[in-house]
């Protein structure tokens, strides 16, 4: 049952209006350990909702244009903070009333590896640093517990249909083609060609003639690319892959996209560097049908039902627990 459901701004309580950063500082470190919730017949403090909040207050003044707009996101921040910590008491409470077990085991490796990975097998350290938080082993072990119980529950809760329907998936579609709008792009190759250490570049010339008349000759240009080009690209036949006009200089690009697939440039010359175009294959812009995105439709439309069955799930956890606010 929840006692009261209005949960005021953190940002009221903290009066932020127009204070400097050290004022608002100061104004939370006033709010001492106050009560902000009790869920399940746990204490949720004000003190450990500003230990969260603290961290994210510099990105927040420096995103928010306004006072008013500080405000605003201080307060949704806090009533997430808040929230959070809420539905993970809850989740675990169910997940005991399941007998949901974690082996110990599990618990043990996690434990060791945060001491290997954040404190360098350094157990001594990893102990003063719980002592300076007022934690003890045991309790930082309950926290791997709950974290995991907590992971394992959600995962549990979080089912979508096997099938989305072909209706559902049409409608998603016809709603959002702009998703999936897609750029005039062409598969690329080049051959790169740049001046080796002492060569003048009367040699650099004809090498791009010798490669130039191989192409009107039929060879064929991924050979080439292998045979001359300089970039590291040259194993792979030169191969560029899929790109768009934005992704190459404009000098390369306006050469690169007048080409049709089969087609090849003359030899454009950036500084020291010539450079020979190949189009492979090429993709008009256009709304891609509905049949090449439908897999993509399906992943989205199940990960939707999936969240909002978890949040309907979390709604009853919500509606049978105990949970006063005080703020």
């Amino acid at each position: 049952m929840i006692h009261r459901l209005r949960l005021l701004s953190l940002a009221a309580c903290l009066s932020f209006g127009t204070l400097t950063a050290q004022e608002e500082d100061r104004s939370i470190s006033r709010l001492g350990n106050s009560i902000a919730a009790i869920a399940e017949g746990q204490i949720i403090t004000l003190e450990q909702l500003r230990t969260e909040l603290e961290p994210i207050l510099p990105r927040l003044r420096l995103e928010s244009k306004t006072t008013e707009e500080f405000n605003k996101r201080l307060n949704e921040m806090s009533q997430q903070i808040l929230q959070n910590r809420i539905d993970r008491i809850i989740i675990v409470k169910a997940a005991r009333d399941k007998g949901l077990i974690i082996p110990q085991s599990y618990i043990d490796s996690e434990y060791d590896d945060v001491i290997a990975s954040d404190f360098d097998g350094d157990r001594g350290k990893f102990i003063r640093y719980l002592k300076q938080r007022g934690e003890t082993p045991r309790d930082y072990r309950k926290q791997i517990y709950e974290r995991v119980a907590v992971s394992v529950m959600r995962q549990q809760n979080r089912k979508s249909e096997t099938e989305v329907s072909p209706e559902r998936i049409q409608e998603f579609y016809l709603s959002n083609k702009f998703r999936f709008y897609q750029e005039e792009a062409m598969r690329l190759r080049q051959i790169i060609l740049t001046p080796a250490l002492g060569q003048v570049p009367a040699d650099l010339e004809a090498t791009t003639t010798r490669i130039m008349q191989a192409l009107e000759d039929g060879r064929n240009f991924g050979d080439l690319a292998r045979e001359y080009s300089t970039d590291n690209r040259s194993r792979t036949g030169g191969d560029w892959g899929w790109i768009k006009k934005a992704d190459i200089r404009q000098e390369l690009s306006t050469a690169a996209f007048a080409l049709q697939p089969g087609e090849y440039s003359q030899p454009v010359t950036l500084g020291e560097t010539t450079f020979i175009l190949y189009c492979e294959e090429k993709r008009e812009e256009s709304i891609q049908p509905v049949s090449e995105v439908r897999s993509i439709i399906e992943n989205i439309l199940s990960g939707e039902i999936a969240r909002e069955n978890q949040e309907r799930w979390l709604q009853e956890l919500r509606e049978k627990a105990y949970i006063k606010y005080f703020i």
